[in-house]
């Protein structure tokens, strides 16, 4: 297919395959090497690049990004960054304050550190939780960014190329339902930010695809005042702000979501629809009462989202059926509180991610919702421990009463993230943090907030 976008400022007119990834493209056919391969499978940011659409402006891992997700969009790498002989107040910064070692890892840095700049984003450590340097240090990286902060933003706005559309990128949720329902065996690809590592990690050959990314009535958060629905090519970055008020509890789990590339790339309709049992989004929405809306051609159906998941790889989806929108009731978010444990803070895949939802009237606790990833073969909920607190007074007698119902609910196994009796007890640890928490709202318990 041939596709139209922008790269360092040129148009560009290129015949591509479906699945050739951007990073090949800029080193291999544009000999742009300075956008570096390193984990190819979006976790490093080593490749990262600066890409501007309709949206807005993105930092986005390069290795993941397919080209055909680039038509229309503007791509600026690290070679195209300076303006002329004047280089980008981030690569000056990064100079000044000895912010490169080896360098391999800086490219990639300087092109987050870049797109932030340009949006007015000075959050430099949750901007750099994507990119890893093993030999620079983060300190004079840290101060690099905030020298740079300082300057003006020189990089242009977006504008738009008037270009014709792709057969395999319908501009519309009625267009996917009929080129769909044409195609039931295509995959649907939204972020790619799993799809990617298909193509990079297993070799896999996606024989027919369908791109999501110009469907875009199916972008969005609608509030009313009892829930919020939710459009399923809507960016994970999207949802921390979205939540703050109603759960801030859910909406630092989507903050610790990936990285910001993969948050700007990944969609919650791809995180619930690949069924993963280790997906961060699928828990809390369970635990709050979310329902799912399926469209197949012109007919939709809503279940509830814990109904979707049946088994490892299993979900309740007909073929040409895809996920339209996610609702979550606002009654659902006031008592939330979601825990994701893994090895690192910030951009890893989670161990155990628990969400708890507990109706508390005057001492009982009179309804209960718990569910975890990381347990089972899909996300679930812990229903033999609900069993067991429902009816009961909120008190820690009741919460340790009820630890045991968590082993008649999962069985988890043990993996490089971490071993079945850990998973376990620290399940079970989650419940005491939460009666803790709600409890006794001054004591902490979480690691930041916990002193030496």
């Amino acid at each position: 297919m041939e596709i139209t976008f922008r790269l360092n400022g040129e148009v560009v007119r290129t015949d591509t395959t479906h699945t050739n990834t951007l990073l090949d493209h800029l080193r291999e056919t544009r000999g742009l090497t300075g956008t570096k391969e390193g984990c190819n499978e979006g976790d490093c940011g080593a490749c990262t690049v600066m890409v501007q659409d309709e949206r807005g402006t993105h930092a986005l891992n390069a290795c993941i990004l397919f080209m055909p997700q680039l038509h229309g969009k503007s791509v600026t790498t690290v070679e195209g960054l300076a303006q002329g002989d004047t280089l980008h107040p981030v690569q000056e910064a990064m100079i000044q304050e000895h912010g490169s070692q080896c360098g391999f890892c800086t490219p990639g840095i300087v092109m987050s550190l870049a797109t932030a700049h340009a949006k007015g984003e000075t959050n430099h450590e949750d901007i750099l939780a994507g990119n890893l340097c093993r030999c620079t240090g983060y300190a004079p990286i840290l101060r690099a960014a905030a020298k740079a902060a300082a300057q003006p933003a020189p990089h242009p706005e977006f504008t738009p190329l008037d270009i014709p559309a792709l057969i395999e990128r319908p501009e519309s949720a009625d267009e996917l339902a009929a080129l769909y329902a044409l195609r039931p065996d295509a995959t649907l690809i939204a972020g790619a930010t799993d799809v990617g590592l298909w193509v990079t990690k297993r070799l896999m050959a996606l024989e027919e695809v369908i791109f999501l990314g110009g469907v875009k009535d199916l972008v969005g958060i609608t509030e009313t005042d009892t829930d919020f629905t939710i459009g399923a090519m809507t960016p994970i970055a999207d949802l921390a702000p979205a939540f703050g008020a109603q759960s801030p509890s859910l909406a630092e789990m989507f903050r610790r979501f990936a990285s910001v590339q993969v948050r700007s790339a990944a969609t919650l309709g791809g995180n619930i629809a690949n069924g993963s049992p280790i997906g961060d989004s699928p828990p809390p929405l369970i635990a709050a009462n979310a329902t799912l809306t399926l469209r197949r051609g012109d007919t939709r159906r809503t279940i509830a989202l814990e109904d979707f998941f049946i088994a490892y790889g299993k979900q309740d989806r007909q073929p040409s059926e895809f996920v339209e929108s996610i609702t979550v009731p606002k009654a659902g978010l006031a008592d939330l509180r979601v825990y994701k444990l893994s090895k690192r803070f910030d951009q890893d895949i989670s161990a155990v991610c628990g969400a708890f939802n507990l109706t508390v009237e005057g001492d009982t606790i009179t309804a209960a919702r718990i569910a975890f990833g990381g347990m089972a073969a899909t996300p679930k909920r812990a229903s033999a421990v609900e069993v067991a607190l429902i009816g009961q007074p909120f008190t820690r007698a009741t919460i340790d009463a009820a630890l045991p119902a968590f082993a008649q609910d999962y069985q988890p196994l043990s993996d490089m993230r971490a071993s079945a009796d850990y998973r376990l007890t620290t399940a079970q640890n989650m419940l005491v943090r939460y009666l803790l928490e709600r409890t006794t709202g001054d004591a902490p318990t979480s690691v930041l907030e916990v002193q030496p």
